[in-house]
């Protein structure tokens, strides 16, 4: 599988951030598919937590919305890199950059009840259209993928129940690598990627 590179996993982190703090606890498989490929990552939810192990990548992610910050762990360094996304976060079902959304019905998605959304969003002069399906014993959206078939993310084999708390924890001894500056993040600081030289 090819590696993605920083900025690609970003924006996976970006769709599990949207609604986190309304979720139960729970495990799952989450598949994601674009241009003809798939990415497969396991996610931890916990209130507020998230975790994200990427198939085929050496590092994870955690999210932590009750701090606003966004942790990328490498364990083969023993490092980590430290996001602060730039406004609010966490919104619900509601997705960043919608402007409207419609109920078309009520679907099953892994054997689970869902209420599925036509959801129009706007970002800068570009529109995009986009199904959601919510969870309603979850109250979380489980599914979501472009009107047009392009892209989507399903979670799979969802396991409720509680989710240790060491998941979301950074690993003690970690030391802070210098972050990439990218749109919508505030980079950290520190050693860069790759590099074994002190800051």
């Amino acid at each position: 599988m090819k590696k993605l590179s920083i900025p690609v996993v970003i924006l996976t982190i970006a769709f599990v951030f949207t609604g986190s703090v309304f979720a139960a606890e729970f495990s799952a498989d989450m598949i994601s598919k674009a241009q003809g490929e798939k990415l497969q990552s396991k996610i931890y939810m916990k209130k507020n937590k998230i975790r994200l192990e990427t198939k085929g990548e050496e590092a994870y992610s955690i999210l932590r919305t009750d701090k606003n910050v966004a942790w990328m762990v490498f364990p083969k360094d023993k490092a980590y890199m430290e996001m602060v996304p730039k406004g609010p976060q966490v919104q619900g079902e509601k997705l960043r950059g919608e402007v409207s959304r419609k109920y078309l019905g009520s679907e099953t998605i892994d054997g689970r009840p869902t209420k599925k959304y036509e959801v129009t969003l706007k970002d800068a002069d570009i529109s995009d259209k986009a199904y959601q399906w919510v969870a309603t014993d979850l109250n979380y959206p489980i599914k979501i993928s472009a009107v047009d078939g392009s892209w989507s993310t399903e979670y799979k084999n969802i396991k409720v129940g509680a989710q240790p708390d060491s998941l979301f924890e950074l690993p003690a001894g970690y030391e802070k690598m210098a972050m990439p500056g990218m749109p919508g993040i505030a980079p950290g600081s520190g050693k860069v990627p790759g590099k074994k030289g002190k800051k």
